[in-house]
């Protein structure tokens, strides 16, 4: 295991130490530092602190797991690879993923989701473990986004969740009656096939975090996917 310093060094530093590092990593003292891991496969990375805007930009196969907080666009266009945020996160995360999980124990905020989409055989999952801000899914393409609440500390999504959506789906851990969802979408309560489908996603999420898969599915989902007459679906898909 080889630990780095990140006291003191800019992101183009710290991501020279990361890569020049064998096996896995610890990195402590994080600080506001962009870009971290930025396009990296092949490694498991831990960091300590609070790393700054885009970790994880166009991941493509790494490990990252952040023992606190992150801040803006985490896993932006990502394509493969896990960031388990133990913390909160803040808007944007997971811009045009488009493939592999960003899993997040606490809150997330504005626009998470935004133009997810899965890529031939890439398909992105978002776990958010609290609650979402508004834009939640805005445009979004393909992949699934699950919000659970579990603190259950008021509405599960802010404002506006799936403008725009044309693609993927959202499972959200509530019965949704406090929520306005757009027009081109369809929201129902889950059936038993959208629970078997959440399952393998769900299982490792919890088994990420230390918590009880069986609890979590015992409280009503809502699913929530395009409307086939969406008319965005016409601007993005080809028929």
């Amino acid at each position: 295991m080889t630990t780095i310093h990140a006291q003191g060094l800019d992101h183009k530093a710290l991501n020279e130490a990361i890569r020049a590092a064998s096996g896995d990593c610890t990195v402590d003292g994080c600080l506001g530092q962009r870009f971290i891991a930025s396009g990296m496969s092949g490694i498991s990375l831990t960091l300590e602190g609070v790393p700054g805007n885009a970790l994880g930009a166009y991941l493509n196969g790494a490990t990252i797991s952040v023992s606190g907080n992150a801040q803006d666009a985490v896993g932006d266009t990502m394509n493969e690879g896990l960031i388990a945020v133990h913390g909160d996160i803040g808007d944007a995360a997971g811009y045009a993923m488009r493939g592999g999980r960003i899993y997040v124990q606490g809150n997330a905020g504005y626009r998470a989701g935004i133009h997810m989409k899965a890529y031939h055989d890439k398909f992105p999952v978002m776990v958010i473990g609290g609650h979402a801000g508004s834009f939640l899914g805005e445009y979004q393409a393909g992949g699934i986004i699950v919000v659970l609440n579990l603190k259950n500390d008021g509405r599960i999504v802010g404002n506006f969740p799936c403008t725009g959506m044309h693609g993927g789906k959202m499972l959200l851990r509530s019965d949704c009656k406090d929520i306005t969802f757009p027009a081109q979408v369809t929201a129902r309560p889950a059936e038993e096939a959208d629970l078997a489908e959440l399952k393998p996603y769900l299982d490792d999420y919890c088994k990420t975090f230390g918590l009880s898969a069986e609890e979590v599915l015992s409280a009503p989902f809502t699913v929530v996917t395009p409307d086939n007459r969406n008319p965005y679906r016409q601007m993005y898909v080809a028929n």
